[in-house]
């Protein structure tokens, strides 16, 4: 199992979409560096003299973005897509495949303000969301969405869903690589703990296995006062409170 540590690398794209007022990325990126230096995140993201306003829009925007992904890749533990206005969903989509990342993916969608819906301040991200999951999905790109379609950037909602979101990269990255041990069968009766070897090996997860009979068998070659055994009981009642197992 791999270690994570305690703080997290996000890479951060802002969608753009050049009909749409594109001073909303400007504005997103600094909402977005608050928000993310505030729950200790760090992030890698374009700046303005990458990209325009360090958006990204056009096909030439998502290779820049994406070799600063492959870059980072290593320390890279899940993406972050903002949508500040409807954004070019198949450049975004197309950052994503050309940088090769294998992480979770959050979306977020800035919300519309009911007094701003002119040319020069409607965003119309509630549809460019729409757009961009279509894309990922004809992609085969799995994607987490927030808690509402669109919430505000800087809002209560959204950061609740990007703490959730932080622990679900924790436990991926977690679970790359890591060995899974299964003792004995199931039992016949029990279809709902059947589960895939074959589709656990495809995500990076091995199953090793051992018959329960070998396991009794181990069991009885070891005297009580064997070491092993003292080392693993406290083991165990360090890990969780015991006091109410017998002890025999």
């Amino acid at each position: 199992m791999s270690r994570i540590p305690q703080q997290l690398t996000m890479a951060v794209i802002i969608g753009n979409r050049g009909f749409f007022p594109s001073y909303l990325v400007a504005e997103a990126r600094e909402q977005a560096t608050a928000l993310f230096n505030r729950l200790g995140i760090k992030t890698i993201m374009l700046d303005d003299t990458q990209t325009e306003l360090g958006g990204v829009e056009t096909r030439q925007d998502a290779k820049i973005c994406a070799e600063l992904f492959r870059a980072h890749r290593d320390e890279i533990h899940g993406v972050v897509v903002l949508l500040p206005n409807f954004g070019d969903e198949k450049a975004v989509a197309e950052t994503l495949r050309l940088s090769g990342l294998n992480v979770p993916v959050l979306v977020q969608a800035q919300e519309d303000n009911l007094d701003k819906m002119g040319l020069a301040t409607r965003r119309d991200s509630f549809c460019g969301k729409i757009s961009l999951c279509n894309n990922l999905r004809q992609y085969g790109i799995p994607f987490t969405l927030t808690t509402q379609h669109v919430c505000d950037l800087a809002g209560e909602v959204f950061e609740k869903d990007l703490k959730r979101f932080e622990q679900i990269c924790r436990v991926v990255s977690s679970m790359r690589g890591v060995r899974v041990g299964a003792i004995g069968a199931r039992p016949a009766g029990f279809n709902t703990v059947r589960y895939s070897e074959k589709l656990l090996e495809r995500l990076g997860i091995a199953v090793e296995t051992l018959d329960l009979s070998e396991v009794f068998t181990r069991i009885k070659q070891l005297r009580d006062d064997d070491i092993r055994v003292d080392e693993k009981r406290r083991l165990l009642i360090d890990n969780a409170d015991a006091s109410a197992i017998p002890r025999r």
